[in-house]
């Protein structure tokens, strides 16, 4: 059996008309390419993705040291796509297909920028031998220290790692929760297990690819994101894109999943199946999150989910609350061209006293229309959101105190530390601020040591349910935190 490709004989059948694909016996004598082991190994991947001769790759396949999966399952009621989990008839499609001369082969339009999956398209995985990995004892160089808090998450998460367990640590804005997984990785490193640590947004891989190169030299470490040049690395330690995980398969022995409640995780199914997908059958899975949704607080509350709390920043300083404020009906006003006056006392406040600050709005129009009425006042303030081609220079002028107020959308809720801030959010009460959303926000404020305090401001058009829960979330955490003696006042 031969998937059908054109360069094939004709008696070469489809995949998509092979109902159960053969498993030939295991040749222990054939002399395999170790260069197809590094690339295929805990993957799923195309013939394309490969570099190697279909010939070559069957011959493996024949000897059993590859495997060939369908890439799309249909039967008479539904079609899956093997590789997303697609099952939505919507975003399926039809094509003559040169490849099996078929006038009608179904493929994913879901997964479609990751290389096209059709009905006669093989998914290729390897099950020969892992390759041989020279155990590095110790392989953690770091002379930091954890808080009492970030110490016991930290035993927590070694524990799930070595007894291959579900665990959420739920920790707070700025409690270091990358500092808390260092001795887990070890753990899993130590004892030759492969691991993961995956995110939603890039702009986390990019950060969490040199901090913990840093700590753990002497381990090859993969950074995967689109267009990264690390795609067929072989590492013990893979720092991903949620997204680049529909690549993986059955591969990592750990998965720990850094943002669990960012989007575009959580409105994507393709990319939650793309995660349990990457795990071995025996495995460990690590969340974390400041923020967890409604559905898995329940959970954790009525203890159907492992979870373990830092409730506390690493500075023994409480987490600033939001004050929520009613300003009346800020869009009325910003058609007169004025600002509500509880935003602009608020706003002058800060800019007269060399105070830096950051004001979230709903939408990218009305920020640009507060932008336009306050460079009367204060020519330097800019404002920055999504398709902003000089985001990441805004946010550095930021930081260098260049700008002394920035006017952003949601897109700055999480991911930036500016030491000395104040924040508020004009329209709080638009949907898009979640409670996520605005627990995020509001742990912009007081993350520094240095400046361990600061405001919070939801200016509002009335109250919503959002805001009221993100409010008494804080609350909490700081009560839990103090009952636990993590924080000094």
């Amino acid at each position: 059996m031969t998937p059908y490709i054109n360069d094939f004989p004709p008696e070469s059948l489809p995949i998509s008309s092979i109902d159960n694909i053969p498993e030939p016996p295991l040749n222990e004598n054939y002399s395999y390419n170790k260069e197809l082991q590094r690339i295929l190994y805990g993957k799923q991947l195309l013939f394309e993705n490969l570099p190697h001769s279909i010939e070559e790759i069957h011959q493996h396949y024949e000897n059993s040291y590859i495997s060939y999966r369908k890439g799309i399952i249909k039967t008479k009621s539904k079609i899956v796509c093997a590789r997303c989990g697609n099952k939505d008839r919507s975003l399926f499609a039809s094509f003559p297909c040169a490849r099996c001369g078929e006038k009608e082969c179904t493929y994913c339009r879901k997964c479609i920028m990751m290389g096209r999956v059709s009905e006669c398209t093989p998914l290729i995985g390897w099950c020969g031998p892992d390759s041989v990995r020279d155990l590095t004892g110790n392989p953690l160089e770091w002379a930091g220290t954890l808080s009492p808090g970030q110490q016991v998450a930290s035993d927590q998460v070694k524990q799930a790692v070595i007894e291959s367990k579900e665990l959420l640590v739920w920790a707070v804005c700025g409690a270091g929760k990358t500092e808390v997984l260092f001795e887990g990785i070890n753990t899993a490193l130590a004892i030759g297990k492969r691991l993961c640590i995956a995110t939603p947004r890039t702009d986390v891989v990019l950060e969490l690819g040199p901090r913990l190169k840093a700590v753990f030299p002497g381990i090859q470490v993969a950074v995967l994101y689109g267009g990264s040049e690390d795609r067929h690395l072989q590492a013990p330690l893979t720092i991903v894109t949620t997204h680049q995980l529909l690549r993986f398969y059955k591969a990592f022995d750990t998965v720990i999943l850094d943002e669990v409640d960012a989007f575009p995780y959580t409105a994507d199914e393709t990319l939650q199946y793309a995660v349990r997908q990457s795990r071995k059958e025996t495995s460990s899975m690590i969340y974390l999150t400041a923020t967890p949704s409604q559905k898995w607080q329940n959970e954790c509350r009525s203890g159907k989910r492992n979870f373990f709390t830092i409730p506390a920043r690493y500075h023994r300083h409480p987490l600033p609350v939001p004050d929520l404020k009613w300003c009346g009906n800020w869009e009325k006003s910003l058609k007169k061209d004025k600002l509500p006056s509880a935003i602009t006392y608020w706003i002058r406040k800060r800019l007269d006293n060399q105070k830096q600050c950051l004001l979230f709005l709903p939408k990218i129009d009305k920020m640009e229309k507060v932008l336009t009425i306050l460079r009367k006042t204060y020519p330097k303030i800019q404002a920055v959101h999504a398709e902003d081609p000089d985001r990441k220079d805004k946010v550095q002028m930021m930081r260098n105190k260049e700008i002394p107020m920035l006017l952003t959308t949601t897109i700055l809720e999480r991911g930036v530390t500016f030491p000395n801030i104040d924040v508020a959010v004009l329209g709080a009460e638009d949907r898009i601020f979640t409670e996520s959303a605005l627990v995020q926000i509001a742990g912009r404020v007081g993350r520094s040591s240095q400046f361990p305090s600061g405001d919070i401001t939801f200016f509002h058009y009335g109250k919503t349910e959002s805001m009221i829960k993100a409010q008494k979330q804080i609350l909490k955490m700081n009560t839990e935190a103090k009952k636990k003696g993590l924080i000094n006042h």
